[in-house]
């Protein structure tokens, strides 16, 4: 390339959010790809909670099992929900860290979706063995 050419200049950063993507340097693209792929898993998490909470209030009234089942079923959905909320508010905050090169936060979701599915399994193990035994 000659003295007289210069490299295009390059365009304005138009992305969006400005509070992400207008603070620090752009960050290696796999660690910026590898964080929304996180995202993205705590957004499939979070759709399979609410798919689950679908799929068994729909179980309960076929099955004419409504109650517990129907309560279960909108806290999967609701949960679903709040996990989807978080892949956003973790996505920002991670990419913000990797920006002005700081140090990545403490994961907070997992042990909370851990606890969840935990509970979960328990409430409804409790209700099949009250339902077989008639109680």
């Amino acid at each position: 390339m000659s003295a007289d050419q210069q490299d295009p200049p390059e365009p304005a950063d138009t992305r969006r959010p400005r509070s992400v993507y207008g603070v620090g340097t752009e960050p290696d693209a796999r660690f910026s790809l590898a964080n929304e792929r996180t995202a993205l898993a705590w957004v499939r998490t979070g759709l399979g909670l609410v798919a689950g909470g679908v799929a068994l209030t729909s179980f309960a009234t076929f099955a004419g099992m409504a109650g517990l089942l129907d309560v279960v079923a909108g806290v999967a959905c609701l949960a679903g929900a709040g996990f989807a909320g978080y892949a956003l508010v973790s996505w920002r905050r991670n990419e913000r860290a990797l920006r002005l090169r700081w140090r990545l936060p403490a994961p907070s979701g997992l042990p909370v979706l851990v606890v969840g599915v935990v509970v979960l399994a328990l409430l409804l193990a409790g209700y099949a063995v009250g339902a077989a035994t008639g109680g």
